[in-house]
């Protein structure tokens, strides 16, 4: 796809604001605006990336979107049928625009989400074929752990597995770096509504959660791009493609940091590992830079991968 001039501006703006900010990836540290990503295939391409500071009163995920780049809808103005000229279709799959604020899939039309201070809008287009829903992504990080969802902050706490102590610490710390204060307490206390969890230990331990578990049913019911299955030398960890195959396996030392939702929950992230080495592995990953702009990203022994894996990244 050629970028139009108006996107090739809006990322150049967009360049000098984050150098200006000192490479903060989002909204200013204060809470002040709104941030916009415009990607496409599970983040794979930018298309566009814009950061207002000043909101407008009764601002909605709509008018942002409108504001910073060409948008074609549909159904009254309720529905994006194109950004910048990418447009919906059913040619080689079924390929849509989703939202999310604060990584967390949006529950309404986008005409009437209203945003607050600190947001971070991410619309990508993607094939939904093997996952209609994601409930839940890792790329706005620090969010939704800094500022919750609809205005409303949510305590945010580890749920640590008995042996994870290190691993927890870390995680703690990253997230402390990143400005989110959390508690920790041991795996297996009471999820509740109104708690954002982050589930840390190795997936012989964390898959007893009711949440994690739904990563075992593949990306159709958790959105997560990646199993963990017995192989023939322990737990191995299945990357998937878009279309929910196994494009890559990963027998020692992996780690995952995935999103998922149970029910009624908030989102639970995970950071797990097929070993001790794949765990320490997947803590180093809660960062801002390399979640930035991903569904959920692997821990290899080449390096991060995001997922669900692209062509040519095997």
């Amino acid at each position: 796809m050629t970028l139009g001039r108006h996107t090739v501006a809006l990322l150049a703006v967009a360049a000098l604001a984050l150098a200006a900010a000192g490479c903060r990836l989002g909204p200013q540290a204060d809470g002040s605006g709104a941030s916009l990503t415009v990607t496409r295939d599970y983040g794979a391409k930018a298309i566009a990336r814009a950061i207002e500071q000043d909101l407008p009163a009764g601002e909605t995920a709509m008018r942002l979107l409108q504001r910073n780049a060409d948008v074609d809808t549909r159904y009254g103005g309720r529905f994006v049928n194109a950004v910048e000229g990418v447009r919906s279709s059913t040619t080689g799959g079924r390929h849509d625009w989703f939202y999310y604020v604060n990584g967390i899939e949006a529950d309404r039309s986008a005409a009437e989400k209203r945003l607050h201070d600190g947001d971070r809008v991410w619309w990508d287009y993607r094939d939904w074929t093997a996952a209609m829903r994601v409930p839940a992504v890792v790329g706005s990080f620090p969010e939704p752990f800094e500022h919750g969802q609809d205005g409303k902050r949510y305590p945010v706490r580890l749920d640590c597995a008995a042996d994870a102590d290190g691993p927890c610490r870390d995680v703690l710390d990253r997230l402390d770096r990143a400005g989110v204060t959390a508690s920790s307490t041991a795996l297996g206390a009471p999820a509740g509504k109104q708690v954002l969890r982050l589930v840390v230990g190795e997936w012989s331990d964390v898959r007893s959660d009711a949440a994690v578990r739904q990563i075992e049913e593949g990306p159709g019911r958790s959105g997560v791009f990646a199993r963990i299955r017995p192989g023939s030398a322990g737990l191995e960890l299945l990357l998937l493609d878009e279309g929910g195959r196994i494009a890559r396996r990963i027998e020692s030392g992996g780690g995952l940091v995935a999103a998922t939702r149970f029910e009624e929950q908030q989102p639970t992230w995970v950071v797990t590992g097929t070993d001790g080495p794949g765990l320490e592995a997947a803590t180093r990953l809660v960062t801002e830079r390399l979640l930035r702009d991903r569904f959920a990203v692997a821990a290899t022994a080449t390096g991060p991968v995001a997922l669900p894996l692209r062509e040519g990244a095997r």
